[in-house]
């Protein structure tokens, strides 16, 4: 379930972790922040979640939206947002999907949006960022630093750029504790993406 927020956020976070990696590799005569926009059809926010006895349990959300802003000359001044519909959760079940949506895990009637607001860019190389940012989940809110790596090179000449975000998500600290610990604390997000210039 976490892992299903989680990737969700994520897939925000993967925006704003390939926005963080593209500042890094800009022409020095971008000035200005580039505004970019996630393609719904082109992404993809899932988790992974383990638990003892049980198989490995695997999940996206469908609805989301996210904005990325870029400032090739200066990437700490450039900034990733993500809202996910935590209604959206899949997991391949109908029952299980209906479940997650209860206050045993996302409590969608109450808490109905997971959104990731980024706070820091920090440039690895080239190809690579860490992303830290605010993920809220049920009304709680944590900082939660992505892994950004860049699927090709993008500069400030491209309208389309394509990354993949990973990081990992405690569900416990956003008060969704049920099967803990048969089902493990930590949920693998994998968000994988492409954005369009606006």
């Amino acid at each position: 379930m976490i892992g299903r927020n989680a990737i969700s956020g994520v897939r925000l976070f993967a925006a704003t972790l390939s926005v963080m990696a593209l500042l890094g590799t800009a022409h020095a005569d971008s000035a200005e922040a580039r505004n970019w926009r996630i393609n719904p059809s082109r992404t993809s926010v899932g988790f992974v979640v383990d638990g003892i006895g049980w198989p490995r349990t695997k999940g996206q959300f469908h609805d989301f939206d996210g904005r990325i802003s870029i400032n090739f000359d200066n990437p700490a001044a450039s900034h990733v947002s993500f809202k996910v519909a935590a209604k959206s959760v899949d997991v391949g079940s109908p029952s299980f999907n209906d479940y997650l949506r209860t206050d045993a895990f996302f409590d969608v009637s109450q808490y109905p949006t997971i959104s990731f607001s980024s706070t820091k860019v920090e440039k690895v190389d080239s190809s690579h960022a860490k992303v830290t940012g605010d993920l809220t989940i049920r009304g709680v809110t944590r900082p939660l630093t992505i892994d950004v790596a860049l699927d090709r090179p993008a500069d400030n000449s491209r309208a389309q750029i394509g990354f993949r975000a990973t990081g990992v998500i405690k569900r416990l600290a956003f008060n969704m504790s049920a099967g803990f610990p048969a089902i493990s604390n930590d949920v693998d997000l994998i968000v994988t993406t492409e954005a369009q210039a606006q």
